[in-house]
């Protein structure tokens, strides 16, 4: 997912790039200043993009990777399509669940959103 978002921002630097330089280029040839404020604008938009969009993605995608690790056999999980259950089991890609009605199912290991807080049991 990063990676498509890195690929449309630098298309998206690229397309604004073209356009800002007919714009920026004098008619007296002094382009030197011109070509400095673009490659600081570019360098600008990049932070903006990263700390706003790049950063916040690859943080949650640890922060979950690290919950789909520490899960064990027993623990009350939410899956991304709302079912509540208890893992029966664990397996090298996906989880057996056993949920309210005492049925097991098999669900992926990335279909797991979250441990159910106390609260919610």
């Amino acid at each position: 997912m990063a990676k498509k978002i890195i690929a449309s921002l630098v298309g998206l630097a690229a397309i604004s790039g073209v356009g800002m330089l007919s714009s920026c280029v004098p008619a007296g040839g002094e382009s030197s200043g011109s070509t400095l404020y673009m490659i600081l604008f570019m360098v600008v938009l990049f932070a903006i993009f990263y700390f706003l969009i790049i950063r916040p993605q690859s943080k949650r995608q640890k922060e979950h990777q690290n919950l789909i690790s520490n899960l064990q056999v027993g623990d009350r999980i939410i899956t991304i399509g709302g079912i509540y259950g208890r893992i029966d089991s664990i397996r090298e890609d996906s989880y057996i669940i056993k949920v309210e009605s005492g049925e097991l199912i098999r669900m992926a290991k990335s279909s797991i959103a979250g441990k159910q807080t106390d609260e919610a049991k």
